[in-house]
């Protein structure tokens, strides 16, 4: 089992560049990006954990623009966005964001998505919240459609375009890995409906269990198996390598340079004693 970092990059933390070139110099596998475009003011949605929602979700960069800049300096780790909010992106620039990073990376890249849980957030981005399923199930299988098929089209109830051409297509054949995001039965659906694997959150391992078990039956196999935010509990880590995830991508909270290093530095003490 691997592991990688995911974290929240913000505009008061350590710069992406550092981070990147300090992930894959400890050897690190990936690294994942969060993503909230912003937090509106006035909201009804409560946090999942409980409490207020903290500014580092929307402080965060932009998780393409991110990525892109650690594919700059890197050549070795997995660039994951953890997740992308698709049901609040263009699917057309979103493909073409995601197709330059696996060029730029030389098909380092890994899509994340998922359907938000921010309900005030997604309608700021015209999403209905009664539909945003259907129109992430669309927006992927477009985005999958300009990555594969030259020229592309797509006929759906959200997303409609003409035949069209869109370069750079990714390096990754037939296209980056996909991962849904999610915990429910929608979530589980759609990842057998697009033969994808599952992003998971820090769930209790009987959860964990149940869901990966339901998406075995139905698919007929393994399915490929990531996390974000994973604690440094290596009883934790032992779980999941039990349950068959290739890789884990442990928390780094959102902190400035010095701090952030010193916490990796760490992390990667832990990871070879686990593995010792």
């Amino acid at each position: 089992m691997e592991f990688g970092i995911s974290t929240f990059v913000n505009d008061d933390t350590i710069d992406t560049v550092t981070l990147a070139r300090a992930i894959e110099e400890r050897g690190f596998h990936a690294l994942a990006i969060a993503e909230h475009t912003h937090l509106p003011a006035s909201r009804e949605t409560p946090y999942p954990q409980g409490g207020e929602l903290p500014s580092i979700y929307y402080r965060t960069l932009d998780p393409f623009v991110t990525l892109a800049a650690a594919a700059a300096v890197t050549s070795k780790i997995e660039l994951i966005t953890g997740i992308a909010l698709l049901i609040q992106r263009d699917p057309i620039i979103t493909a073409k964001e995601a197709a330059s990073i696996d060029l730029i990376s030389g098909g380092r890249f890994v899509f994340g998505v998922g359907a938000g849980w921010n309900i005030e957030e997604l309608r700021h981005h015209g999403t209905d919240p009664k539909t945003r399923g259907a129109l992430l199930d669309e927006r992927i299988e477009a985005i999958k459609a300009l990555w594969t098929q030259e020229p592309a089209e797509y006929h759906g109830k959200f997303v409609d375009f003409d035949p069209s051409y869109m370069r750079p297509k990714p390096v990754q054949k037939p296209h980056p890995p996909i991962l849904i995001g999610g915990d429910s039965d929608a979530t589980v659906k759609r990842v057998i409906r697009h033969q994808a694997g599952w992003i998971s959150n820090p769930l209790p391992v009987e959860r964990l269990t149940k869901r990966i078990e339901q998406m075995r039956e139905r698919a007929g196999h393994d399915v490929p198996l990531t996390t974000f935010g994973t604690p440094i509990k290596p009883d934790y880590w032992q779980a999941h390598e039990n349950l068959g995830y290739r890789q884990v991508n442990l928390l780094l909270p959102t902190k400035p340079r010095d701090e952030s290093l010193r916490l990796l530095d760490e992390y990667a003490k832990k990871v070879a004693e686990y593995r010792g």
